[in-house]
């Protein structure tokens, strides 16, 4: 049941990204850029959360998922250290997914040869 609630919410979540890009006029950045923004959003009001637990890998993989990890870590840095949290608990909170995206990114890069289109 839990792989079942995973790929329901991942498949709504891009499936209303899908239809973002065929019926506007959005780019796949601002697209991006608006699901980590209303990730952060949904935390703040408390609604994403209780959508994380229900859907577990289906609501923290995507971008929203993001902004709810940065949302996370800035309100825990806060609570630990006062304002200077606001600006190093989202980065300490998303190192380890930054610090891999750079490394497979990299490799990737390295192993196969770009193309023109």
């Amino acid at each position: 049941m839990e792989f079942l609630r995973a790929f329901l919410v991942g498949g709504l979540l891009c499936g209303i990204g899908q239809i973002l890009i065929d019926r506007t006029k959005l780019t796949p950045a601002r697209i991006l850029t608006g699901y980590v923004v209303t990730g952060v959003i949904l935390s703040a009001i408390g609604l994403y959360g209780p959508i994380a637990d229900f859907a577990g890998a289906g609501a923290s993989v995507p971008l929203t998922g993001f902004g709810h990890l940065l949302a996370k870590g800035v309100k825990k840095a806060v609570e630990a250290e006062g304002f200077l949290g606001v600006f190093k608990g989202g980065i300490t909170a998303s190192a380890a997914g930054i610090s891999a995206s750079v490394l497979f990114g990299l490799l990737v890069s390295v192993i196969f040869k770009t193309h023109e289109k």
